[in-house]
């Protein structure tokens, strides 16, 4: 908090410091001053924990808690997601959640809105299902293997919410206090314990003793993978007295200071009956589940495909590209994680030996898209970036990866980066390269790669097919024959992050045929 007062008289300095409190109130994570434990003084740290479970109704009524039923409503900011960053679009969904905390047991019914998704298919309806044999996701076709993120959301939500936390927070071993923090200018005593190996703090109201907040710092296995260690709050609000019980009603998920998402809870119920038919799930899909090694994927060169000599593509969820020129290589694009992309370069050595790699393009700021950059800068090769996404792609080298430390946090080195900011050309010959910025409102900060003797063109993160071969989200070609014209490109082929080699004719018409559907009717 900032110092509004010095050398006043006392009463004087009084009231000056209440009119600062009211001008500059300390920010949410700031610590108190003073080594006291606001609203716990003089007691040990479990004792306030206890203080805090008698606020929220008492530790019997949390401890004959079983089960909790509820709907909830919320948004979560698609900041991996979007085309022109911050304020971030959004999705939207509406659960329907089932927590058996007995059997360790949790259930979500979910309808999710989609903001990207082509017309008439936005709403989207998925099961996921947490049992002890382990998680899935369930649709109209069946039970199929949960991410990790899944898996680590069923954890939370049978040990870290609200109605357990404080109960898991008392029984542990290690709980102390913390230094004492501000939240909504209120001052907070703060319990530390740890969970599964990671250290939880609880932020206590002096006040009223309730539990405020949740903190940790932890590593990901969602989009947010890409970030390493990750600073997150969850704030809890809306109280309301369920059943006797002092219950928040709203959580806010803050990570690394981004208000990511919230959460609102309607109709809570305590101890409503549990149909174990379910959470009957497939127990072979479930194993499956426990396999997954999440965005830690291995590169693989089984799918490649010769664009033209010397230009090789390796197809997968996410496509690498090769560029032999008479001087070197360049790869295009760096996605997924590090070791994915260290893949990426051992091939490149393999395939061509003692030939230097000229750059690595990144052509996108979509997380996934970029996970790799921190690879190419670890071994010292320049990266290719758009002028709009370096704030960015700065942002992500210097993140800290403490917990699963990767190479660069082992060996930190500083990245060469070359600006893309206008049409930029990239070596000479059959295999020359041309970089050019799209500026579109959707693709704006993509670029396109062009190979002009090839009439090639990679369009970075606009071109998907539908399972019908319609364009999924045309909004994004449009753009692209948008610059395809300005820039007088003559293309034969095109090709993307997610898509390989497509006729240009069938895409324009593809494109024409969605620009028809869309005419209103006369």
């Amino acid at each position: 908090m900032k110092r509004c007062t010095a050398f006043l008289p006392a009463l004087l300095s009084l009231a000056i410091s209440a009119a600062c409190f009211a001008t500059n109130p300390p920010a949410d994570g700031e610590l108190v001053k003073g080594d006291g434990h606001p609203g716990c003084e003089g007691i040990d740290a479990k004792a306030c924990v206890e203080h805090a479970m008698v606020a929220m109704g008492g530790r019997q009524r949390l401890e004959d808690i079983h089960s909790i039923h509820y709907e909830a409503i919320g948004h979560t900011a698609l900041a991996e997601q979007s085309y022109r960053q911050q304020p971030f679009i959004a999705a939207y969904e509406r659960d329907d959640v089932t927590i058996d905390f007995d059997k360790q047991r949790w259930l979500s019914d979910d309808q999710v809105t989609w903001p990207e998704a082509d017309p008439h298919t936005e709403n989207m309806e998925l099961t996921v299902i947490a049992t002890q044999q382990g998680v899935v996701r369930r649709d109209k076709h069946g039970d199929t293997p949960a991410s990790l993120a899944d898996q680590d959301t069923a954890r939370d939500v049978l040990n870290l919410e609200p109605e357990r936390l404080l109960l898991n927070a008392a029984a542990a071993g290690d709980l102390h206090y913390a230094p004492s923090q501000w939240l909504r200018a209120t001052p907070h005593s703060v319990v530390e314990f740890s969970w599964q190996g990671t250290p939880i703090r609880v932020l206590l109201n002096a006040s009223n003793h309730l539990p405020d907040a949740l903190e940790r710092t932890s590593t990901f296995n969602d989009f947010w993978f890409a970030w390493g260690d990750v600073d997150q709050r969850i704030y809890f609000d809306n109280w309301h007295l369920v059943q006797g019980v002092v219950f928040p009603t709203n959580r806010i998920d803050q990570r690394n200071g981004l208000l990511l998402g919230s959460m609102q809870l309607f109709d809570a119920r305590f101890n409503a009956d549990v149909d174990d038919k379910v959470f009957t799930i497939d127990p072979t899909v479930a194993a499956k589940s426990a396999q997954s090694k999440g965005w830690n994927r291995i590169f693989s060169d089984k799918q490649r495909v010769e664009l033209a000599p010397g230009i090789e593509l390796y197809q997968g969820a996410w496509n690498t590209t090769l560029i032999k020129q008479d001087d070197g290589v360049f790869v295009l694009e760096a996605p997924i994680s590090p070791a994915y992309v260290k893949g990426i370069l051992a091939k490149v050595h393999s395939e061509y030996p003692g030939v230097p790699i000229k750059g690595v393009l990144s052509t996108s700021d979509s997380w996934p898209h970029i996970a790799g950059v921190r690879q190419v800068v670890t071994e010292g090769v320049p990266v290719y970036a758009l002028d709009l996404n370096r704030p960015l792609l700065d942002r992500l080298v210097a993140a800290p990866h403490r917990l699963q430390p990767d190479d660069l946090q082992k060996h930190p080195k500083s990245a060469h980066w070359i600006t893309v900011g206008d049409r930029l050309v990239l070596g000479q010959g059959a295999n020359q390269a041309v970089l050019y910025p799209l500026r579109g409102a959707s693709t704006e900060r993509q670029y396109m790669v062009y190979f002009p003797q090839r009439k090639l063109l990679y369009a970075s993160d606009t071109l998907a097919l539908n399972a019908d071969n319609t364009l999924y989200d045309p909004d994004l070609m449009y753009e692209v024959a948008q610059a395809v014209a300005r820039e007088h490109l003559q293309v034969d082929t095109v090709y993307a992050m997610h898509e390989g080699p497509t006729p240009w004719k069938q895409v324009q018409q593809q494109l024409a045929q969605a620009m028809s559907a869309a005419k209103p009717a006369t």
